[in-house]
């Protein structure tokens, strides 16, 4: 009959080799019995009145089962972030944020009392108008100390006011806009769900308070009038709120004035001041946020010195130096009709023209 196997790990180095040895069945090195089930007691504790010579060893524990708690653990965490990402996410669902509301626009023209001031030096013009103390371009912009919200943190609130100022900045101040008929510098800066809307304004102009192309931005008819001085003076301010978790709304409240000339007239023609008022109000979601758009949601014009008895909805054609308003109102506004918005004219007072 053969002996017992070999040791648990193989044949002891330095003990007795070969089949034949007579010792082989009775020698075991110390991982043989470490691996042994039964242990004897010991001398001292049988004098403790043990009865049974041996006691059976508790079974060795493996690293599988610790293993295997840790997997459990780690796929247990992982499930409970996806729910709560899934619940608690910022970017959420469609479903979940507010429809893009059309704008809704006021243009309002400013007919002066008499005639327009002007002189041919338009630093002159501006040193004596309420504009003298304005900034110079987007520095009449600053975008405010910022603070996060309850949903939304610094950079986002950041990140929809630059997109503010920068929707100001191209339908305002920019010479291509102002003059030169672009409007994909400010179309890029829209909600895709408004360019629709935006498009229509373009493509057929009505005063109906959704499709007026000055609602959007600012632009002189250039067949009549051209930048005297493309320094265009700006003061206003900004404002952030958070409207709801999911949405961001900035005012916008800023005083532009243009110093026009006639078009093709010589760099020495008298110019004059022109002014426009805008209040905006733009809305911001997670979306819009992240592809740096914004949705126009109000639009508040006042704009001079204009007369009220031209068209301002498509161009502004404003009353340049040595001139006078035409005789007539605003086009008439039929109560009747749905859908329509009033015609509007305001009275520009003579403390907002340059004292010559």
């Amino acid at each position: 009959m053969g002996g017992p196997g070999n040791p648990p790990e193989g044949t002891p180095e330095g003990g007795p080799g070969g089949g034949e040895d007579e010792y082989r069945s009775v020698v075991f090195d110390e991982s043989f019995v470490r691996a042994a089930r039964l242990q004897e007691f010991s001398a001292q504790e049988r004098i403790a009145d043990h009865a049974p010579a041996v006691r059976r060893r508790p079974p060795l524990r493996r690293g599988l089962s610790r293993q295997a708690l840790i997997l459990v653990v780690l796929i247990a965490v992982a499930f409970g972030t996806a729910v709560y990402m899934g619940v608690r996410h910022p970017y959420q669902t469609p479903a979940a944020q507010q429809p893009v509301e059309p704008l809704r626009m006021t243009v309002i023209p400013l007919a002066p009392q008499g005639k327009v001031p002007g002189h041919a030096d338009t630093t002159y013009l501006y040193a004596h108008s309420p504009a003298a103390q304005y900034r110079i371009g987007a520095k009449g912009i600053p975008l405010p100390a910022s603070r996060r919200t309850a949903h939304f943190s610094d950079s986002q609130v950041v990140a929809a006011l630059t997109t503010a100022k920068d929707y100001i900045v191209r339908s305002a101040l920019y010479p291509e806009v102002l003059t030169g008929g672009q409007v994909r510098p400010v179309r890029v800066l829209l909600d895709s769900d408004q360019l629709d809307q935006f498009d229509e304004s373009f493509d057929r102009p009505a005063a109906d308070g959704r499709h007026a192309p000055t609602g959007w931005l600012v632009r002189f008819d250039p067949s009549e009038a051209e930048l005297a001085d493309d320094k265009v003076r700006v003061q206003g301010t900004l404002q952030a709120a958070e409207t709801d978790s999911s949405t961001l709304e900035v005012t916008a409240d800023h005083t532009f004035v243009y110093a026009l000339r006639p078009t093709g007239s010589a760099d020495d023609a008298e110019a004059s001041l022109f002014t426009v008022r805008r209040e905006l109000h733009f809305r911001f979601d997670h979306d819009d946020l992240r592809l740096h758009t914004a949705q126009l949601v109000v639009s508040y014009v006042q704009a001079g010195p204009l007369s009220c008895a031209e068209d301002s909805a498509s161009l502004l054609r404003p009353l340049l130096a040595g001139q006078t308003a035409k005789a007539g109102g605003p086009a008439g506004t039929d109560p009747y009709a749905t859908g329509g918005a009033p015609a509007l004219c305001g009275s520009l007072a003579s403390s907002a023209q340059p004292k010559l």
